[in-house]
């Protein structure tokens, strides 16, 4: 395996056909939510790209404020990947950014080090991980998160831990599937051979295993209808999202090992419904290119991703019942749309439901502001690109709204929820498992 770079100039050197792809004509400003709220040219793709350039030039010390300020501001939403007609990858050059970012911090205020602190001895360790997400639940489903936001106890303790509480309460069910529905229940499309049953392997996610265990049931049982036999290997573990986007990269690529191997038992589609983790999973092949012993693991594995709307677009996939006139919008997650490039596939899960009251949301492309745990790091930053969303989300009229991405679906829920905002978010295939229960497909 290949040495760990010692610093940013060397990663920036092994990334420089990239940076010299860019050729500063400025598409990808307006695609930048931070440029767009700040108008800092260092607050965009093309801006940030120049800063890397002069770092590895030596005219900027790696360990500059301004630098490591205008890098931290990412979101990260590879916006701008779309947007470049020169095909700047430039979600590699952010991680190369912050890997040595990370070694040199400036400004380690307490929200850094828990982060540092809980990626290296929570999210590194799957026991740990499970425990620390059963304590969640248990302040979510007990109510007590709730009652310190009531009180205003979280507030009086700083903005940060309040709108973490509301991340929280963000991720409670929104009132679907009423009623039991069995794990195994569910009857084959009639347009399908009762034996029919293609193997794929589901990917759970941390923290859609942890607080949205619902939806990794919902996809399983949609997928069972529609002719998939889903299995999910007990081995798996983090895809490693949240160790990349901080510069852990060492950390992720141990990850990514785990789950190479955790899969590596047959040549099934690996299905995701979490677009943060399926863009991480389909970039373990950029992750590990240098890896002798998994390079060409990671390429197969890479290939094997898609989300589940994918999936079910590719195989086809079955009608349901009409499930009430709510009006209901779907915004597109920034990784599942620039990553997964799955975001249009996912939205036609709600095309599967009869006479469904939906209304396009404006700018449904654009990010949230919640960017893993951008929300809590830079909060004034995303608070701004959260209000705009909101906004749009408000106008149309919509009091459901279907995102395809844990971490959007707890920002915008979070937001709506502070802004007194009547919405239920949930994930498209809860919307379609909904519709399938009506329909009788389960017991």
């Amino acid at each position: 395996m290949a040495a760990e770079l010692s610093n940013l100039s060397t990663i920036l050197s092994a990334e420089e056909e990239k940076l010299l792809a860019c050729v500063h004509c400025g598409l990808c400003l307006q695609a930048c939510p931070t440029y767009v709220i700040t108008g800092d040219e260092n607050d965009s793709p093309r801006g940030r790209i120049y800063l890397m350039r002069a770092v590895k030039e030596k005219r900027l010390a790696v360990d500059s404020l301004a630098f490591e300020t205008h890098i931290d501001r990412c979101l990260g939403c590879r916006a701008c990947e779309s947007a470049c007609p020169a095909g700047v990858e430039y979600g590699h050059l952010l991680e190369a950014a912050r890997v040595e970012i990370v070694k040199g911090q400036t400004k380690p205020t307490g929200v850094y080090r828990l982060l540092y602190f809980a990626l290296k001895h929570v999210w590194s360790r799957p026991e740990r991980l499970r425990w620390a997400f059963g304590f969640g639940r248990m302040m979510r489903d007990s109510g007590f998160a709730k009652l310190l936001m009531r009180t205003g106890v979280a507030g009086a303790i700083s903005k940060k831990f309040e709108f973490a509480l509301a991340l929280l309460e963000g991720s409670a069910a929104g009132g679907l599937v009423r009623g039991k529905v069995t794990e195994t229940a569910g009857r084959m499309p009639a347009n399908r051979p009762q034996d029919a049953g293609a193997p794929v392997m589901v990917f759970k996610g941390c923290v859609s295993e942890g607080l949205f265990k619902r939806v990794n049931d919902a996809t399983r049982r949609v997928l069972k209808v529609n002719g998939c036999d889903a299995q999910a290997p007990e081995a798996q573990v983090c895809c490693g999202a949240l160790h990349a986007h901080a510069g852990d990269l060492e950390g992720a690529r141990k990850l990514a090992r785990q789950n190479i191997d955790a899969f590596k038992q047959n040549d099934a589609p690996i299905i995701t419904n979490a677009g943060g983790c399926g863009a991480m999973l389909a970039g373990y092949a950029h992750l590990l290119a240098d890896d002798d012993a998994y390079a060409q693991k990671a390429k197969s594995f890479s290939a094997r991703v898609r989300d589940v709307g994918q999936q079910l677009e590719e195989s086809g996939f079955r009608n349901g019942a009409y499930s009430g006139s709510e009006r209901t919008t779907y915004d597109a997650s920034c990784h599942l749309l620039h990553g997964q490039h799955g975001a249009a596939a996912s939205q036609k899960m709600l095309w599967a439901i009869p006479d469904l009251n939906f209304a396009a949301l404006n700018d449904s492309d654009v990010c949230c502001g919640g960017a893993g745990v951008y929300n809590l790091l830079e909060p004034d930053l995303s608070e701004q690109v959260l209000a705009e969303k909101l906004r749009n989300i408000e106008q149309s009229g919509a009091t459901v709204l279907a995102t395809g991405n844990p971490g959007c679906h707890m920002q915008i829920a979070a937001g709506a929820k502070m802004a007194g905002l009547n919405l239920r978010v949930c994930h498209p295939v809860e919307l379609l498992d909904e519709s399938y229960r009506r329909a009788g497909f389960y017991e």
